[in-house]
């Protein structure tokens, strides 16, 4: 079973940075793809940033150029940084990732609780 766990979420003024951690335990042989989504009060869920295996990198048009995803394979852990935040960056943030929990199984998708970040002066 495995169990994703956000941390690092906040209140923040506008123009601050945060930093959001992903860790992935309990029986894992590989992850695939990971990623951050959010879902802003009253609005759908959106995709934030993707990192795959290779570490090959996605990210939504709003937030290009002020947030990056990175990994640390070794820790299953994820990282979203998060720079020149905007009011619009309120949200729920939550993690995604793709893994494989043996070496004949299959992938699943695994989600985290979510965290919140509200950014507000």
């Amino acid at each position: 079973q495995v169990q994703l766990v956000e941390s690092g979420g906040g209140l923040v003024q506008p123009g601050g940075s945060l930093r959001l951690t992903c860790a992935a335990s309990g029986r894992i042989f590989s992850i695939n793809a990971m990623a951050w989504h959010r879902q802003p009060p009253g609005k759908q869920r959106e995709l934030v940033a993707r990192i795959d295996s290779d570490g090959n990198t996605k990210y939504a048009d709003s937030v290009k150029g002020r947030f990056t995803i990175s990994r640390d394979n070794a820790k299953n852990t994820a990282y979203l940084q998060m720079n020149s935040l905007k009011p619009e960056d309120t949200a729920v943030y939550d993690c995604y990732a793709a893994i494989r929990t043996s070496r004949i199984g299959g992938m699943y998708d695994y989600w985290g609780q979510g965290t919140q970040v509200t950014v507000s002066s």
